[in-house]
């Protein structure tokens, strides 16, 4: 089976939002969240999604799940204290729920524009490699820097990329590799992918669309309308 879980337990402190979290913002109506579970509802791969909440959100997420018919959707669980605990919740939820061979992927609730092809891509790599991270190739130059703030070394841009989402694995193994992680203490790994590379996978890329944005700043959601404007223009008008 594949599953996904969605983190969307962000309060969206850099979007300035006063009202709600960020992935309740809404475009055109809909809000953002909605927009990120419909690519995989939509989805003829994708057998379950599982969302992780802000607690108080709960019931609202789930008033909106049953709004826009989201049926995929078997659980809304709590977020932890951090994003590795928040994605370990949803995780050991999927390992209740599922078989522990199926695919999991986890994706961020405010990526709203992941496409049809990169999931199919992610889960036929994940299925042969047990694992996938969506990347897409650095488009400016990368520099590391030094304690003083001066430029320590350029990297190779063409051999650069950026790791997004989903980032997709085999159940058992991310599931392992939380809890050898919390024995261990160790609970601040920026992403998923992190993790797994820290206790030894070799990891498999499979190359995102640009498009596949994070939406984190009042900038990004303006870009956000502005490519979803363009999509409907383009059914509507052929262009």
């Amino acid at each position: 089976m594949n599953i996904v879980v969605i983190f969307a337990g962000g309060t969206g402190q850099r979007m300035n939002c006063k009202t709600k979290p960020k992935q309740f913002l809404e475009l055109h109506g809909k809000p953002i969240l909605v927009y990120t579970v419909e690519q995989f509802q939509k989805h003829e791969m994708i057998d379950g999604i599982i969302i992780v909440m802000l607690e108080n959100w709960i019931s609202y997420c789930e008033d909106i799940i049953s709004q826009y018919r989201l049926t995929k959707v078997s659980a809304v669980v709590r977020g932890g204290n951090n994003g590795q605990e928040s994605i370990f919740r949803g995780i050991e939820k999927a390992h209740e729920l599922y078989p522990s061979d199926s695919i999991v992927l986890i994706h961020d609730g405010v990526r709203p524009l992941v496409d049809h092809e990169t999931i199919t891509e992610d889960i036929k790599c994940a299925r042969k490699h047990g694992n996938a991270i969506t990347v897409a190739p650095a488009i400016e130059t990368i520099t590391l820097k030094n304690d003083m703030g001066a430029v320590k070394e350029i990297f190779d841009r063409s051999r650069c990329y950026m790791a997004k989402a989903p980032q997709c694995f085999r159940l058992k193994d991310i599931y392992d590799s939380h809890l050898q992680s919390q024995q261990e203490g160790l609970t601040d790994f920026i992403d998923s992918a992190s993790l797994m590379k820290h206790y030894g996978y070799e990891l498999y890329t499979v190359e995102g669309s640009p498009e596949n944005i994070k939406i984190t700043t009042p900038g990004d959601f303006y870009i956000f309308r502005a490519i979803v404007d363009a999509q409907e223009n383009s059914q509507i008008f052929g262009i």
